[in-house]
Order: structure tokens, then C-alpha cells, then sequence
């Protein structure tokens, strides 16, 4: 058992190792990028230029710095850092983007021939030096105030199967991501929201908690959660989230917190309608087991009742399809978070925010209440998903 539990633990690092590899490279040639720029218009025997350069040092990494203080106790100094650097993500983005929107005008008159070239770059060092910053610190924080004002959803929903109730209301919330920037008071605010909405069922598919359960232990996240209140109570699905701040922790956690959590398992509500709860993906890289197929979970149920999924990453939607469900609902995606990364799950996922229907399959992805990261959202609005759900065979 102990050699099992080292190779698990050696893999994990190893996937966590190349994943941090890959970001602090990255981060470093985006902030690099930004340097080369904000050096060419700071004269060459000013102050401020080794100010620059240790300012954007320092910020490139402080939010990995900050985890990797949190994982060894939540305090001030962790939690600090890493709203600074969840912060200064977001800025960091949108500088970048516009630089190199300003490098591709650059290019383009240097290709055609249009302005003087010395007329072109004395305005992009203008840009630079007045405009860039101020821009990306405003987006930002029109970004910040979108995604803690989260907007009500309304779907009216119809289901072709016979049911001994005649109408279901469904309160969906999915990507919380609680911890140390989506917190207790955040998370009060979903539950009040959630509960002046009087649902019959909560369901959340997935990564209710972020990165690490400790800061939700420390401020005592869990009470928020029992305050939650609807007939049939709440489900919930593991996401990868859960599996990244471990997941025997994050559901024993949320069960003793009156959350019900489904692990590739269906349960009948009320004789009247199943719900199904699939593991997420991530069970294969971190815990390397499979994760049952659909078609197990809902064997020997009974299919002429109305069926609800929740599984946390909509990949492979026909196989909701191919087994009978009724209504598939799912997280994930963010719709990017961060215009333009909306283009790019976009082009991944088969819906990446939104209603899609598929023969007599309904879905819904949810962009999320929480997020990732920097606590902007400038692609999408944080939501919660009101489905009035009715049944008629």
C-alpha cells in the first residue's frame, strides 16, 4: 500500500512539476515581452528602470509563490501574495495584448508604407508610456466588479417523459472555486441568491473548491454551504479542481457539509426522476483509475423517468446522447474568463457557454460563478442558472 501510495505521489509531482514548467516559462516570455517595450520608452539613465525590471520580476511570480506559501499554512503573507499576483495576471494580459496589437499595426505600416516611420513609432511610444497601462488597470477592474456580480440565467425547459411531477426547478451553480479569492463572503452571497430563488434541487457540477482546501477549512467556508436550501437538497460532481486540492479531503469535506456527492453513481429523487453524477476526467491523471462509463452508471435504472447528468467537463456530449439522458449539465470551460480566451475554448469545446440540444438531449455549460486566477472576467458574466424544468410525455 505504501509503494502504491509513493508512486502516486511521484506522479503527481511530476505532473505538477512539467505544468509549472510550462507556466513559468510562459509567464516569463509575456512579462519579458512587456519589459523589452516599457525599457525602450524609460531613458536609459533614468531610476525607474531597475525599478521596472524588479517590479516585473517579482510580479511575474508571486502568485505561485503565494500557493506554494499557502500549502504550507494559510496566513496574511499568502493570501496577500496571491491576490497580488491574481491582480497583476490580469493586467498582464491586457498589456500584453495591447502591445502587441501596437507591434502588428508597427509591421503592417512598415509592410504597406502608409505613415512615416517616425511618425509610427513616436505614437506607439505615446501609447506605451500614457495609455497602455491606465487602459489595462481600467479593464481590469471592470473585469473585477463583472465577475462579483454574478447575473440570474432563466431557462424554461421541457422534458418529453412521463413523471409523477409535473414541474422541477433547478437551481445550477457550477466553478465556484472557493478559497482564498472566492471566499466566505463571496460564497454567502451565491447561497442568499440561490435561496431567494426557493429551488426545489441544487446542483453543482463541479469545482466548488479551487486549488487547495485549507483556506476553506481555515475561514470556515462549510457553514456557508449548510445554509444552502432546497426540497431535495444539493448534488454535486467532483471537477478537477477538486482532484487538484485532493480529492478524498474535498468530498469528505463537502459531504459533512450536507452536500451530496455523486461518484459514477445515479439516485432516484422523489420515485420521480434520477439524478447522475459522473467523476471527473482528472481521476485518470491523478488518482489513475478510470472513471465508470455512462452506460454503467445508468444500467438497470429505470429510463422511462426524466434523467439529469452532471458531469464537470463537457467533453464527449453523444455519449449523453447515446444513453438516454434527458438533460446533461456541466462547468469548466469559464467561456475563457478573459476575453479573448473565448475564442480558444471556443474552438474546444462543442459548446463553450450556453444551451445546445442534441436529438432529445438537452445541455447546459455554465461559464461559471467563480473563477481562476485572476478575479476578472471580461470574456463572460458569472451566473446562476435558473432551469424551470417540466415533464410531459
Amino acid at each position: 500500500m505504501r509503494k502504491q501510495f509513493n508512486k502516486d505521489e511521484s506522479m503527481k509531482l511530476r505532473v505538477f512539476l512539467i505544468f509549472l514548467t510550462i507556466v513559468v516559462i510562459t509567464l516569463g516570455g509575456i512579462n519579458f515581452y512587456i519589459l523589452y517595450h516599457g525599457l525602450k520608452v524609460i531613458p536609459p539613465e533614468s531610476s525607474l528602470r531597475p525599478v521596472l525590471i524588479g517590479s516585473v520580476i517579482i510580479l511575474t511570480y508571486v502568485f505561485i509563490i503565494g500557493r506554494f506559501i499557502e500549502r504550507l499554512g494559510v496566513n496574511i503573507i499568502s493570501s496577500t501574495l496571491i491576490w497580488i499576483g491574481a491582480f497583476y495576471w490580469g493586467v498582464m494580459v491586457y498589456v500584453f495584448l495591447q502591445l502587441l496589437f501596437l507591434d502588428f499595426l508597427n509591421l503592417f505600416n512598415g509592410l504597406l508604407g502608409i505613415f512615416p516611420q517616425n511618425i509610427c513609432t513616436n505614437c506607439k511610444n505615446i501609447l506605451v508610456t500614457y495609455f497602455v497601462l491606465p487602459l489595462a488597470l481600467l479593464v481590469t477592474f471592470l473585469g473585477f466588479v463583472n465577475a462579483r456580480s454574478p447575473k440570474l440565467k432563466s431557462l424554461n425547459l421541457s422534458v418529453k417523459k412521463h413523471s409523477p411531477m409535473q414541474n422541477l426547478k433547478i437551481a445550477m451553480v457550477s466553478d465556484v472555486h472557493l478559497g482564498t479569492i472566492y471566499g466566505k463572503r463571496f460564497l454567502a452571497k451565491i447561497v442568499k441568491q440561490i435561496n431567494k430563488l426557493n429551488p426545489d434541487i441544487i446542483l453543482i457540477p463541479g469545482d466548488i473548491i479551487d486549488e487547495d482546501i485549507a483556506p476553506v477549512i481555515e475561514s470556515n467556508m462549510g457553514e456557508e454551504l449548510k445554509r444552502f436550501s432546497a426540497k431535495y437538497g444539493v448534488y454535486s460532481v467532483t471537477g478537477n479542481h477538486e482532484y487538484i486540492a485532493g480529492v478524498e479531503d474535498s468530498k469528505k469535506y463537502l459531504k459533512e457539509k450536507g452536500l451530496n456527492i455523486l461518484s459514477d453513481e445515479a439516485v432516484l429523487i422523489n420515485e420521480s426522476f434520477y439524478i447522475a453524477g459522473r467523476e471527473d476526467l482528472a481521476k485518470v491523471q491523478f488518482a489513475h483509475q478510470r472513471r465508470k462509463e455512462l452506460s454503467e452508471i445508468l444500467s438497470g435504472i429505470d429510463k422511462s423517468l426524466p434523467i439529469i447528468l452532471l458531469d464537470h467537463q463537457p467533453f464527449y456530449l453523444e455519449q449523453a446522447e447515446a444513453n438516454g439522458v434527458d438533460l446533461q449539465l456541466s462547468g469548466h470551460t469559464h467561456h475563457g474568463q478573459l476575453w479573448p480566451f473565448n475564442f480558444l475554448t471556443k474552438a474546444i469545446y462543442e459548446k463553450s457557454w450556453g444551451y445546445l440540444k442534441k436529438g432529445e438531449t438537452q445541455y447546459y455549460i455554465s461559464c461559471g460563478v467563480g473563477g481562476w486566477g485572476p478575479p476578472i472576467r471580461t470574456g463572460s458574466h458569472s451566473e446562476i442558472v435558473e432551469i424551470n424544468l417540466t415533464f410531459n410525455a
